[in-house]
Parts: structure tokens; C-alpha cells; sequence
């Protein structure tokens, strides 16, 4: 069970980074994020892998206040994505026809879908991004989809003022991402061993 829940875990981080490097490559919008991301990416110099990893572990500082405590797949998470994002746009080229572009945004909504399934439902916690929705909706009351159209909202404003790619990528991923997931989670859940139970001898038998 432990081997299942570890190899899906690195799995799905390691296709959400190719994702992300598919939705680059696409040219035709990124989620909030990582229009963020590429946003920073293009005024520091760094690779976005690099950037992906670096406010991943900005916003754990915010877990802080929160009380929220990262789990081992949250520091994962905060490590390989932005590691496989950066593998992911080295070895995939750019597309400039129309056709190869919404052919990589496909692709890219999907892989991703998968690997969200893929790694929430190994167990270990959630991302960081994620950890952060959660804990700001448990601490002021607010609900997690208010606490996560904030926050999106936010990046996303701040993304795209740093330059960040906005586009119809970024509408088919906010439509599709939720229905994709809710769907593929149930098959990546990792059910827990239920306890042997030794069976009570019934009156007939003694």
C-alpha cells in the first residue's frame, strides 16, 4: 500500500510539472498560478521551475498564521512540480500552428487533471496552493470556493500585470479542471487496509 501511494504520489507531481510546461508551450494561457509564475519568471531571469519552487515555499510560510501544517506530500509537491516543469519545457518544443497549440492545451488540461487525481488521492497531503485555500476558509469562516476565487483572482491579476500569459487556456482550464478531477479522483483514491477481524464463533457452532 505504502509503495502504491508513494510511486502515485511522485507520479502525479511529476506529470503536473509537465503539464504546466505543455501549457507554455501551447501559447494560449495559463491557470492563475501559473500566469503568476511566468509573470515573476519573466522579471527575474529564473526558470519557472525555479520560480514555481521558490513561492511554493513563500506561501508555506503563510501556513504559518493559518495553523496549517504541511504533510510530506506538500513538500514534495513544493520541489518536483517546478523540477519537472523546468525537465518538461526542455524537452518539448514550441508550436506555432493553431492546431498544435489547442492539441497541447488538450493535452495539458488533461495530464494535469490526472496528476491532481493522482497525488491527492495518494494521501499525503495537499499542495501548497491548496493548503493555503483550506486554511484561510477554515480560519475566517469563509467558504473554500470564496477563499479560492480570492486568492486565484488575486495571482491572477498580479500575473498578468507581471506580464504573465492570460489567454483562452486560462477559461478552459478554470471550466474544465474541477468536472475532470471530480470525475478521475474516486479511481486514484488509495483505500485503507480495513483490520482483520477474527470472526466470533456463533451460538450454533458451540
Amino acid at each position: 500500500m505504502m509503495t502504491r501511494r508513494l510511486l502515485q504520489l511522485s507520479t502525479g507531481l511529476a506529470m503536473y510539472g509537465i503539464s504546466l510546461a505543455l501549457f507554455i508551450r501551447a501559447g494560449l494561457g495559463l491557470d492563475p498560478w501559473d500566469v503568476f509564475h511566468q509573470g515573476l519568471a519573466n522579471h527575474t531571469g529564473l526558470s519557472i521551475g525555479l520560480v514555481v519552487i521558490i513561492v511554493s515555499f513563500l506561501v508555506l510560510l503563510l501556513w504559518i498564521p493559518l495553523r496549517q501544517w504541511p504533510g510530506f506530500g506538500t513538500l514534495c509537491n513544493a520541489v518536483l512540480v517546478g523540477v519537472f516543469a523546468d525537465i518538461g519545457l526542455a524537452l518539448i518544443p514550441a508550436v506555432s500552428h493553431l492546431a498544435g497549440q489547442i492539441g497541447l492545451l488538450a493535452g495539458a488540461v488533461l495530464l494535469n487533471a490526472v496528476a491532481s487525481a493522482c497525488y491527492i488521492g495518494a494521501g499525503f497531503g495537499p499542495g501548497a496552493r491548496d493548503g493555503l485555500m483550506t486554511g484561510l476558509a477554515r480560519r475566517t469562516g469563509w467558504s473554500v470556493r470564496l477563499s479560492r476565487t480570492l486568492i486565484e483572482v488575486t495571482v491572477l491579476a498580479a500575473g498578468w500585470l507581471l506580464g504573465g500569459s492570460v489567454g483562452v487556456g486560462t477559461v478552459v482550464y478554470a471550466l474544465a479542471i474541477g468536472p475532470l478531477v471530480h470525475v478521475l479522483l474516486p479511481r486514484f483514491m488509495v483505500q485503507p487496509v480495513a483490520p482483520k477481524t477474527t470472526k466470533e464463533p456463533s451460538a450454533a457452532n458451540c
